[in-house]
């Protein structure tokens, strides 16, 4: 179809309209540059000791939450933490974490991240001139920026990336497990009821193939936490994430609640384990990234294949 004028792909820094950001490699001579762009991937990756990208099946379950605030709780554990938002079409990260509007800087080597107290954030909303425009590309253009998102971005040391990947297991997070190299593991975001958990299920099968070790299993809204009081209460059906978990043979990590609290912080561009840090919800989602964190010091359970 002919895109006519005004239409299509937001203007990207450094691209014209519906294109990529320029990638290091692009124009005559594709042999000898492409391998430089290779090598310089190859080099930024070098310099990232763990990687873990965050899944789910469906949409609406809440796996952004779970990846911002593992993030948060990497940083809040004194770890050198960046966190990457691939999801091109519909990116929550610069929401939640009161990122709107901000914009990443550069120069004709790299971009620089955005710095969020220590914190290195970079999603494709930090480059969009509204928060209203779409992002119209197919699959290959899509890759494309998740490369230069990986190789063409001065994430500098880092003891985490941390990877917030869009629902299903297509172009995106197979684009990540391709050009990030070796995986230390997914952690995959389900809520409780069938229709989520049927799709965990295909996120599992897909780490699988692609070799990429499960770290585990979240349910996400699993009861419903009284602001008041604190006392959890089954609203919903539960138990689905566990199950399936169990009948794929990979790590349950945990069940977290609906707490009206969390809604509040995501909203508010607030990270919830920071400044919600005493409340049970908080506590819960500590136990659950404990065995993520342990990866570090080589103890826990590990990973599920």
């Amino acid at each position: 179809m002919r895109r006519r004028e005004g239409e299509g792909p937001p203007e990207i820094a450094g691209g014209g309209r519906g294109d990529p950001l320029p990638m290091v490699g692009q124009g005559p001579g594709p042999g000898d540059r492409e391998l430089a762009a290779q090598r310089k991937l190859e080099s930024r990756l070098s310099r990232i000791r763990r990687k873990v990208v965050v899944l789910s099946g469906k949409g609406g379950v809440g796996k952004s939450t779970v990846a911002v605030n593992l993030a948060i709780s990497l940083k809040m554990a004194g770890k050198r933490v960046g966190l990457l938002d691939v999801d091109i079409h519909g990116p929550s990260v610069p929401t939640m974490l009161g990122l709107e509007g901000a914009s990443v800087g550069g120069d004709p080597e790299a971009l620089i991240p955005v710095d969020l107290d220590g914190l290195k954030v970079l999603s494709i909303g930090f480059l969009l001139r509204s928060a209203d425009d779409a992002v119209i590309w197919r699959g290959p253009m899509k890759m494309q920026v998740i490369r230069q998102f990986l190789g063409d971005v001065a994430w500098g040391d880092l003891d985490w990336l941390v990877v917030d990947s869009p629902p299903g297991t297509g172009d995106e997070p197979l684009s990540v497990i391709q050009v990030a190299g070796k995986l230390d593991g997914a952690v995959i975001v389900t809520t409780p009821q069938k229709v989520a958990a049927v799709d965990v299920r295909k996120s599992i099968t897909f780490c699988r193939k692609l070799d990429v070790p499960i770290l585990g299993v979240v349910e996400n809204m699993s009861g419903f936490a009284c602001p008041r009081c604190g006392e959890v209460t089954p609203i919903l059906r539960s138990g689905g994430g566990r199950k399936t978990a169990e009948d794929m043979q990979v790590p349950f990590l945990g069940s977290i609640p609906i707490d009206p609290a969390i809604a509040e912080a995501c909203d508010g561009g607030r990270a919830f384990l920071r400044d919600f840090a005493a409340s049970p919800t908080a506590r819960i989602l500590r136990e659950i990234f404990r065995p993520i964190e342990a990866l570090d010091e080589g103890v826990g359970g590990g990973a599920g294949r």
